[in-house]
């Protein structure tokens, strides 16, 4: 979103385009003091937020709601996923998910899920395409660990729009990782792990320093919970709001 002398001067003058539903994942370090999170370098020539350090997310496919997961989503976070506007239904929440999961594993390389104790060769022949690095050590996704920080919609008049919903994981719920997939040719050519309030993230864009202070003033409230409000950033009468859900 916008910051009055910076971010206005994107490129704000193209036809009205609907949001697209988009999941964004938040790891979070807490193994030391000062909690760290994984942020990634987007390419300089990619269209949407170039050199910006953001976190690992992107589009929700078609076929997220039809991947078998390690476990359920909460119901409670399930509700918040429901919440704001436009409703959506149970299966988009889980869509929104299992997305989460499947951009972080395909533009970082770690992934989060669980070995279960046997795999339907049914259920397997779906980890195909960008879930295949599942499929391959015997995993299933795993969004039962996932809270929900934020949901932002891009103004319009932006190249691109999405409604993003912000999800947070702890660090320790890596299972795997894939070698290779940030590079200099990559969406994502550097990853970093910084603490909160660490200088790398002062270049972010706006709206990953909001979902940035959303999730450290959550962290210093105690452990995560799913009855907290969460914001929802979006835009009417051309002004930012801020509703909760």
């Amino acid at each position: 979103m916008s910051e009055p002398e910076k971010e206005e001067k994107e490129d704000d003058h193209h036809p009205y385009r609907r949001p697209k539903d988009a999941a964004t994942l938040i790891l979070v370090d807490r193994s030391g003091s000062v909690p760290k999170v994984l942020v990634g370098r987007r390419h300089d020539k990619v269209v949407f937020m170039p050199g910006k350090f953001v976190f690992p997310g992107g589009r929700v496919d078609a076929t997220d709601n039809r991947i078998p997961v390690a476990a359920h989503i909460p119901a409670a976070l399930e509700k918040k996923l429901m919440g704001g506007s436009p409703k959506i239904a149970a299966s988009r929440a889980r869509a929104l998910a299992v997305a989460a999961i499947r951009e972080a594993c395909e533009e970082t390389g770690l992934c989060l899920g669980k070995k279960p104790a046997s795999l339907p060769r049914a259920d397997a022949a779906k980890l195909n395409g960008e879930w295949k690095p599942f499929a391959d050590c015997g995993l299933l996704p795993d969004p039962s660990g996932l809270f929900l920080i934020a949901r932002a919609i891009t103004p319009p008049g932006r190249v691109r729009r999405f409604d993003t919903r912000f999800f947070t994981a702890d660090a320790s719920a890596i299972a795997h990782r894939v070698e290779g997939v940030v590079h200099a040719d990559a969406e994502l050519v550097e990853l970093v792990w910084v603490e909160l309030g660490s200088p790398p993230l002062a270049d972010a864009h706006q709206m990953t320093k909001n979902v940035l202070r959303e999730l450290d003033a959550r962290l210093k409230t105690g452990p995560l919970s799913h009855a907290t409000e969460v914001p929802f950033f979006h835009f009417y009468g051309g002004k930012m709001q801020r509703d909760t859900i």
